[in-house]
């Protein structure tokens, strides 16, 4: 048998079998990532819950349990109402049903990716009571410090956020200083190294308290009882 003969045996492929065939394989991946995804959903949300009630815990001293709203210039709403421009935060109590304060998520371009945070706020004291990064990428040894060091942390055990007369703003500012320098009770003293994601925590805090801070004394009340 020659070689032509040979080459003119060799069974050929028909392309539609072949594109039926990768129709057949994509289709089921498409199928295997909806179930995996339709199964760990639920996971996923049940530890996103149970991350957040830590982290509400965390940045609210003394909370013992916490409801979630949603927060606006139009008053206090529940999860799921159509609300413009509505926040979503977390009002914390404590075992006498006291409003012990609120927390809310903030964030702010650090030096590698956004670094995104959990704040807890007084309306007591009008003073942020404690962070916790939720997420961050700053560079290990010295950006990721704010998620840990003792002496950055002490920033925000009664950092003012206190309004100006009007009540629509801060009268002061929330701002990062040079490590060491911190001489007013608005200034965040910054980590050594870290100026970057200090600054960051800083700008997040301030962003999010000049808007927030005048809603949620406006509608304390309200918050106070826990519901619209």
């Amino acid at each position: 048998m020659n070689t032509e003969q040979t080459m003119g045996m060799v069974p050929r492929t028909p392309g539609f079998r072949m594109i039926r065939t990768l129709g057949a394989i994509a289709m089921l991946s498409g199928l295997l990532v909806v179930l995996v995804y339709q199964f760990t959903k639920p996971i996923i949300a049940e530890n996103q819950r149970i991350a957040i009630e830590q982290a509400v815990f965390k940045v609210v001293p003394g909370a013992a349990r916490r409801i979630d709203l949603v927060l606006s210039e139009k008053g206090v709403s529940l999860p799921g109402d159509a609300v413009e421009n509505g926040v979503p935060i977390y009002v914390a109590f404590d075992d006498q049903g006291n409003l012990k304060g609120v927390a809310m998520a903030a964030g702010a371009q650090g030096y590698q990716d956004i670094v995104k945070l959990l704040y807890g706020y007084d309306p007591d004291c009008q003073c942020v009571r404690g962070i916790k990064i939720l997420k961050m990428t700053e560079t290990p040894g010295l950006g990721d410090k704010i998620a840990f060091d003792p002496a950055f942390l002490k920033n925000f055990d009664a950092l003012d956020a206190k309004l100006d007369p009007s009540g629509k703003a801060l009268a002061n500012p929330i701002e990062a200083v040079k490590a060491g320098s911190k001489q007013n009770a608005w200034e965040v003293d910054a980590i050594s190294g870290a100026t970057i994601s200090s600054v960051a925590v800083a700008r997040a805090l301030n962003n999010s308290m000049q808007h927030m801070a005048p809603l949620i004394q406006r509608y304390r009340e309200q918050l106070a009882e826990g519901v619209q």
